[in-house]
Protein backbone atom coordinates (compact mmCIF):
# COMPACT_ATOMS: atom_id res chain seq x y z
CA UNK A 1 0.00 0.00 0.00
CA UNK A 2 1.17 3.58 -0.98
CA UNK A 3 1.73 6.29 1.31
CA UNK A 4 -1.38 9.23 1.08
CA UNK A 5 1.09 11.24 0.14
CA UNK A 6 1.83 9.43 -2.78
CA UNK A 7 -1.57 8.86 -3.96
CA UNK A 8 -2.45 12.68 -3.36
CA UNK A 9 0.75 13.23 -6.08
CA UNK A 10 -0.13 10.11 -8.40
CA UNK A 11 -4.33 11.34 -8.34
CA UNK A 12 -2.78 14.50 -9.20
CA UNK A 13 -1.26 13.54 -12.48
CA UNK A 14 -4.64 11.67 -13.29
CA UNK A 15 -6.24 14.91 -12.84
CA UNK A 16 -3.63 16.49 -14.77
CA UNK A 17 -4.95 13.80 -17.33
CA UNK A 18 -8.48 14.25 -17.27
CA UNK A 19 -8.15 17.77 -17.73
CA UNK A 20 -6.39 16.66 -20.94
CA UNK A 21 -8.93 15.00 -21.69
CA UNK A 22 -11.85 17.74 -21.43
CA UNK A 23 -9.19 20.29 -23.48
CA UNK A 24 -10.01 17.93 -26.18
CA UNK A 25 -13.67 17.99 -26.04
CA UNK A 26 -13.97 14.27 -23.82
CA UNK A 27 -15.51 13.70 -20.56
CA UNK A 28 -12.33 14.70 -18.10
CA UNK A 29 -11.30 11.24 -16.77
CA UNK A 30 -7.83 10.60 -16.44
CA UNK A 31 -5.56 7.33 -15.62
CA UNK A 32 -2.24 6.41 -15.09
CA UNK A 33 -0.81 3.19 -14.17
CA UNK A 34 2.38 3.36 -11.78
CA UNK A 35 4.86 0.30 -11.57
CA UNK A 36 6.06 -1.04 -7.54
CA UNK A 37 8.99 1.24 -7.64
CA UNK A 38 6.79 3.84 -8.35
CA UNK A 39 7.22 4.92 -12.01
CA UNK A 40 4.76 6.11 -14.45
CA UNK A 41 4.50 3.46 -16.97
CA UNK A 42 1.66 5.37 -18.41
CA UNK A 43 -1.09 7.86 -18.87
CA UNK A 44 -4.35 7.75 -20.16
CA UNK A 45 -7.43 10.08 -20.10
CA UNK A 46 -10.90 9.36 -22.35
CA UNK A 47 -10.52 9.22 -26.09
CA UNK A 48 -14.14 7.93 -27.04
CA UNK A 49 -14.82 10.84 -29.18
CA UNK A 50 -10.96 11.86 -30.86
CA UNK A 51 -10.84 7.58 -31.39
CA UNK A 52 -14.58 6.69 -32.49
CA UNK A 53 -13.98 4.08 -29.70
CA UNK A 54 -16.69 3.38 -27.18
CA UNK A 55 -13.62 1.31 -25.32
CA UNK A 56 -11.40 3.99 -25.32
CA UNK A 57 -12.07 4.74 -21.70
CA UNK A 58 -8.71 6.35 -19.51
CA UNK A 59 -8.35 3.17 -17.80
CA UNK A 60 -8.24 1.15 -20.85
CA UNK A 61 -6.23 3.53 -22.73
CA UNK A 62 -3.44 3.39 -19.77
CA UNK A 63 -3.89 -0.21 -19.12
CA UNK A 64 -3.02 -0.51 -23.17
CA UNK A 65 0.03 1.32 -23.03
CA UNK A 66 1.40 -0.44 -20.38
CA UNK A 67 0.80 -3.79 -21.75
CA UNK A 68 2.77 -2.47 -24.72
CA UNK A 69 5.64 -0.66 -22.52
CA UNK A 70 6.12 -3.75 -20.61
CA UNK A 71 5.63 -6.49 -23.62
CA UNK A 72 2.86 -7.98 -21.63
CA UNK A 73 -0.64 -7.80 -21.54
CA UNK A 74 -0.56 -9.25 -17.53
CA UNK A 75 1.06 -5.86 -16.09
CA UNK A 76 3.04 -7.77 -13.44
CA UNK A 77 7.04 -7.09 -12.80
CA UNK A 78 9.51 -10.01 -13.60
CA UNK A 79 9.14 -10.96 -10.20
CA UNK A 80 5.47 -11.02 -10.07
CA UNK A 81 4.37 -8.02 -8.63
CA UNK A 82 1.24 -6.10 -9.77
CA UNK A 83 0.62 -2.30 -10.67
CA UNK A 84 -1.33 0.08 -9.33
CA UNK A 85 -3.88 2.24 -11.18
CA UNK A 86 -4.64 5.73 -10.32
CA UNK A 87 -8.06 6.50 -12.40
CA UNK A 88 -10.55 9.85 -11.36
CA UNK A 89 -13.73 8.44 -11.64
CA UNK A 90 -14.87 4.89 -10.30
CA UNK A 91 -14.18 2.01 -13.40
CA UNK A 92 -17.02 0.92 -15.37
CA UNK A 93 -17.74 -2.89 -15.71
CA UNK A 94 -15.58 -2.89 -19.11
CA UNK A 95 -13.21 -1.22 -17.25
CA UNK A 96 -13.09 -3.59 -13.94
CA UNK A 97 -13.08 -6.13 -16.31
CA UNK A 98 -10.02 -5.08 -17.62
CA UNK A 99 -8.60 -3.93 -14.35
CA UNK A 100 -8.59 -7.87 -13.22
CA UNK A 101 -7.32 -9.57 -16.54
CA UNK A 102 -4.54 -6.94 -16.81
CA UNK A 103 -3.83 -8.38 -13.06
CA UNK A 104 -3.46 -4.46 -11.73
CA UNK A 105 -2.47 -4.95 -7.59
CA UNK A 106 -4.18 -1.62 -6.73
CA UNK A 107 -7.05 0.42 -7.62
CA UNK A 108 -7.27 3.69 -6.52
CA UNK A 109 -10.34 5.87 -7.68
CA UNK A 110 -11.37 9.45 -6.55
CA UNK A 111 -15.01 9.97 -7.52
CA UNK A 112 -17.71 7.33 -7.27
CA UNK A 113 -20.29 6.93 -10.07
CA UNK A 114 -23.68 6.69 -8.96
CA UNK A 115 -24.56 5.45 -12.66
CA UNK A 116 -21.95 3.39 -13.57
CA UNK A 117 -19.51 2.68 -11.34
CA UNK A 118 -18.74 -1.45 -10.90
CA UNK A 119 -16.44 -0.96 -7.84
CA UNK A 120 -19.54 -0.98 -5.01
CA UNK A 121 -21.25 2.00 -6.48
CA UNK A 122 -23.77 0.44 -8.88
CA UNK A 123 -21.77 -2.83 -9.64
CA UNK A 124 -19.49 -5.22 -7.52
CA UNK A 125 -17.17 -6.77 -10.31
CA UNK A 126 -14.06 -5.81 -8.19
CA UNK A 127 -13.18 -8.73 -6.16
CA UNK A 128 -16.16 -10.79 -7.13
CA UNK A 129 -16.09 -13.98 -4.72
CA UNK A 130 -16.51 -16.19 -7.88
CA UNK A 131 -13.39 -14.46 -9.95
CA UNK A 132 -9.95 -15.79 -9.19
CA UNK A 133 -8.28 -11.85 -8.58
CA UNK A 134 -8.41 -9.58 -5.97
CA UNK A 135 -7.61 -5.93 -6.36
CA UNK A 136 -7.37 -3.68 -3.50
CA UNK A 137 -9.12 -0.67 -3.89
CA UNK A 138 -8.63 2.81 -2.14
CA UNK A 139 -11.45 4.73 -3.10
CA UNK A 140 -12.19 8.44 -2.44
CA UNK A 141 -8.78 10.38 -3.17
CA UNK A 142 -9.44 13.77 -4.24
CA UNK A 143 -13.04 12.55 -4.95
CA UNK A 144 -13.93 16.42 -4.31
CA UNK A 145 -11.72 17.89 -7.03
CA UNK A 146 -12.40 14.79 -9.36
CA UNK A 147 -16.39 15.34 -9.19
CA UNK A 148 -16.37 18.93 -9.40
CA UNK A 149 -14.22 18.37 -12.53
CA UNK A 150 -17.20 16.15 -14.07
CA UNK A 151 -20.23 18.28 -12.56
CA UNK A 152 -18.77 21.48 -14.10
CA UNK A 153 -18.10 19.82 -17.58
CA UNK A 154 -21.83 18.43 -17.74
CA UNK A 155 -23.06 21.78 -16.73
CA UNK A 156 -21.25 23.52 -19.66
CA UNK A 157 -22.54 21.06 -21.90
CA UNK A 158 -26.07 21.22 -20.84
CA UNK A 159 -25.69 25.26 -21.03
CA UNK A 160 -24.28 24.80 -24.35
CA UNK A 161 -26.96 22.17 -25.48
CA UNK A 162 -30.02 24.59 -24.42
CA UNK A 163 -28.28 27.85 -25.61
CA UNK A 164 -28.80 26.01 -29.02
CA UNK A 165 -32.14 25.44 -29.06
CA UNK A 166 -34.04 28.15 -30.88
Amino acid sequence: MASPDLDLHYMNLALDAARAAEAAGEVPVGAIVVSPAGDVLATGNNRVLRDNDPTAHAEIVAIRATGQALANYRLLTPEGEGCTLYVTLEPCAMCAGAILHARIARLVYAATDPKAGACGSVLSVMNHPALNHRVEVTPGILADECSTLLTAFFRARRNAATQTIP
